[in-house]
């Protein structure tokens, strides 16, 4: 039997087969990827370090770019009904954004006072603070047994509210030790961010099927773009890194678990079940440091320093975040040990 297009039906299942055993394969493929992440950054930025010449071919000027695809991919995985916890749990958003913008920004600030940190170091650090969670937040959501569409839709706001957001904080904070072009910085921010996220969310929307099967290569092409950040920074700062390593590795280690902390409490002192307590705490600990890096490149490039932060944090959060989630997730087990998360929201 053939079909209207004189194909044989044979032919036809068999395609259908291949195709099926080929997205099958990605998907493992993804999967592993995403359990392993930290441990592929983590090789990366040692790699980089020993030996700087495997990532001295990675420009800098190719940062922004990185970034673009990895908030690209970003678009391409929001649907419109990531935001319907934005109208029907206003007040958690909310209080989500508020504690991201809040939180990281003081908290980086006081961190660089107490740790007396040169310019270029203080820049970057605040920078990290400013920017909103990263997507590596609603995977440790997932592993931890949290909220995953409260922190796929404070992650989706938050980075909406970047542009204007980021850069007031930044000028608020360094304005006394730096000259800050507030409104390159949007410019910036709206290339960088916006623009990438609106169009892989307009595709998505009017192509989901074709989305839907793109998707599970996202996780592959978004870890390669941020491996070759983390290698381009440690690669081009190693004599840097050298001289202040220890400090900046307090620093952001410091910078992280405060977020992780602060933002469980502040999610406690609200009354939220725990579920949202874990899903708030990650949401602050984790910045999307990949911008960080990239608005340092941008904004400040005669501070060689101000990039080092965001590829630290990038390696260490994803660490920490898969450390946290194995302790989240044995904290959800004890709660209740036969309830999912889905049954506690």
């Amino acid at each position: 039997m053939r079909t209207g297009c004189g194909i044989p039906y044979k032919h036809v299942r068999i395609r259908k087969s291949v195709i099926t055993m080929g997205q099958s394969t990605l998907v493992d493929i993804s999967g592993t990827v995403g359990r392993f992440m930290a441990a592929i950054v983590l090789a990366a930025a040692a790699l980089a370090f020993l030996v700087p010449d495997s990532g001295l071919w990675i420009r800098t000027g190719w940062i922004n770019y990185l970034l673009m695809i990895v908030m690209f991919g970003m678009g391409l995985t929001i649907r419109p009904a990531d935001f319907k916890v934005v109208f029907t749990r206003p007040k958690h958003v909310i209080i989500g954004c508020l504690a991201q913008f809040t939180i990281m920004p003081i908290a980086a600030y006081a961190l660089c006072k107490a740790f007396g940190l040169e310019t270029g170091l203080i820049a970057g650090v605040i920078l990290v603070g400013a920017c909103p969670g990263g997507t590596s937040s609603n995977v440790i959501t997932y592993f931890s047994k949290g909220d995953v569409p409260l922190s796929v839709g404070m992650t989706a706001v938050n980075t909406l509210l970047a542009p204007i957001v980021t850069p007031l904080i930044v000028f608020l904070l360094l304005r006394e030790t730096v000259d800050v072009n507030t409104a390159s910085m949007f410019i910036s921010m709206a290339e960088v961010v916006v623009i990438p996220l609106a169009l892989g969310f307009v595709i998505s929307y009017l192509l989901p099927e074709q989305t839907s099967r793109v998707s599970e290569a996202l996780p592959i092409v978004s870890l390669a773009a941020i491996t070759l950040i983390v290698m381009c920074v440690v690669s081009h700062s190693v004599n840097s890194l050298k001289t202040c390593g220890l400090t900046i590795f307090a620093v952001v280690i410091l910078h992280n678990l405060i977020g992780y902390a602060a933002g469980y409490a502040v999610a406690k002192a609200v009354r939220m079940d725990p579920v949202r307590c874990r899903t708030l705490s990650i949401e602050v600990g984790m910045q999307n440091s990949g911008l960080a890096t990239s608005l340092a490149a941008s904004s400040f490039p005669s501070l060689a320093l101000a990039t080092v932060p965001g590829a630290v944090f990038s390696v260490w959060h994803n660490i920490s975040g898969a450390i946290l989630a194995g302790f989240y997730s044995r904290m959800h087990t004890e709660e209740d040990p036969k309830a999912p998360a889905e049954e506690l929201r």
